[in-house]
């Protein structure tokens, strides 16, 4: 057993709950993704004022699905440089090309530029930083990995709570483009900072009196898997398929939250850009309320429940789309994303160990992406077939129940996985 470390100046116990907090502050910064259905109308007005062009919701909703989908393309691609490099350089980097995207955003001349200087420099960034903080969680929180990847992506969810109504005034007062500027310096400021105190645990380390249960019960995972073995395993397949559709459903929503209060449920528009801070609540509490639910009840039922909260929030979006059930329906759906955030990692740590995560999580978390490009743009392609938003809701109802079949049938720890060596203290078959 290696020396007991400090954190903070405090037993290590005690001061990895500051990780926690860091990794909080640092999704917090990064999430300001989240506030983009803020930005959708103030966009769209300024390119046809300013440079008298017209623009489609589905043009002005993929800068997001593009920050998303390279957002969810750079994580697989980061996971061997965090082992390599550290958690504090890899975050760096990260936060720096994060503000870069905001800051070039406000030189962007088309939605097209945007789709380049936001989408692709500022989505590579989220990437690269986005999955240090969870890693950092796993490896500190072996007793607790659920409930502490869920207050660390805490405030990836919570960040358009602070982000969506900090965007409002801003854009307000000084305009769009100025609001770009703003954001993409203040996040480089805070994200280096921030990384400077991340780092591993040392090998073997794990906390004061507490021991792994037995394989294939509560979080210790039956096989540690590299990422290769996981791959042949169904339930990689099902665990995947199950996140696209949470994602999608969830990320759908966030993009048109605003619209969708004011066009349709009759908001007025102050009053919807506040709301989607409301929302932003969920999203936060969703982490790590679910992470802690699939600790405790397993990532499968866990799985589960969020299929019946989604179905039931869009089937009641649907067919009674007045101002309660608006605000009830986004609040379930912002909530449930905030809950896949929380359930993918833990299961793919339960499932597949820890000794290959960032990686492993790496591919997991390519159904993000996929559900980042088919939401919105789902979204816009129905407002723009249909005349509303309406439309939407039935059809993530129809994916919540394909999904809640996959987690049923799919969506449970492998018996054994071959290529992948057993977890530190598993029993060893003779």
């Amino acid at each position: 057993m290696p020396d007991a470390p400090e954190i903070f100046g405090m037993p290590a116990e005690k001061g990895r709950w500051g990780l926690v907090a860091l990794g909080l502050l640092i999704n917090l910064c990064l999430g300001s993704i989240y506030s983009w259905s803020v930005f959708v109308s103030p966009l769209a007005a300024y390119f046809t004022a300013t440079l008298g062009r017209e623009v489609t919701a589905g043009e002005v909703l993929l800068p997001f699905s593009v920050f998303l989908a390279f957002f969810a393309v750079a994580m697989p691609l980061t996971g061997k440089y965090i082992e390599r490099y550290g958690p504090r350089r890899v975050t760096i980097v990260g936060g720096l090309l994060t503000g870069l995207g905001w800051l070039l955003a406000s030189t962007a001349t088309s939605v097209e530029a945007l789709y380049v200087v936001y989408g692709v420099i500022g989505g590579l960034g989220v990437g690269i930083a986005y999955g240090v903080p969870v890693a950092v969680a796993t490896r500190w929180f072996p007793d607790r990995r659920g409930l502490a990847v869920g207050l660390t992506l805490l405030g990836f969810g919570f960040s358009a709570f602070v982000t969506a109504n900090a965007a409002g005034a801003l854009i307000a007062a000084y305009g769009v483009m100025a609001t770009f500027r703003v954001f993409g310096a203040a996040l480089i400021a805070v994200l280096v900072l921030a990384a400077l105190p991340l780092r591993f645990p040392p090998g073997g380390w794990r906390p004061k009196g507490w021991s792994p249960p037995p394989p294939g019960v509560g979080t210790a995972p039956i096989s540690e898997c590299d990422r290769r073995a996981m791959l042949r395993t169904g339930a990689f397949y099902g665990l995947f398929a199950c996140y696209f559709i949470g994602c999608l459903a969830g990320l759908a929503a966030i993009s048109i939250a605003k619209p969708v209060g004011t066009e349709v449920a009759g908001v007025e528009a102050g009053l919807a850009t506040v709301l989607v801070g409301f929302f932003a609540v969920f999203n936060g509490i969703g982490r790590p309320a679910f992470g802690s639910l699939a600790d405790r009840i397993t990532p499968q039922k866990a799985a589960m429940l969020t299929f019946v909260l989604i179905a039931a929030a869009s089937v009641l979006m649907w067919l009674v789309p007045g101002v309660p059930a608006y605000v009830l329906a986004f609040a379930v759906l912002w909530g449930c994303l905030g809950g896949w955030l929380a359930i993918a990692p833990t299961a793919t740590a339960s499932y597949f160990g820890t000794c290959d995560y960032p990686r492993c999580y790496g591919v997991v978390f390519l159904a993000y992406g996929a559900g980042a490009i088919a939401g919105p743009q789902l979204a816009g392609f129905v407002r723009e077939a249909t005349g509303t938003y309406l439309g939407v809701f039935p059809l993530v109802a129809a994916l919540a129940a394909v999904g809640f079949a996959a987690a049923w049938l799919l969506m449970r720890p492998p018996a054994g996985v071959p290529g992948s060596v057993p977890p530190a203290g598993a029993p060893v078959e003779k």
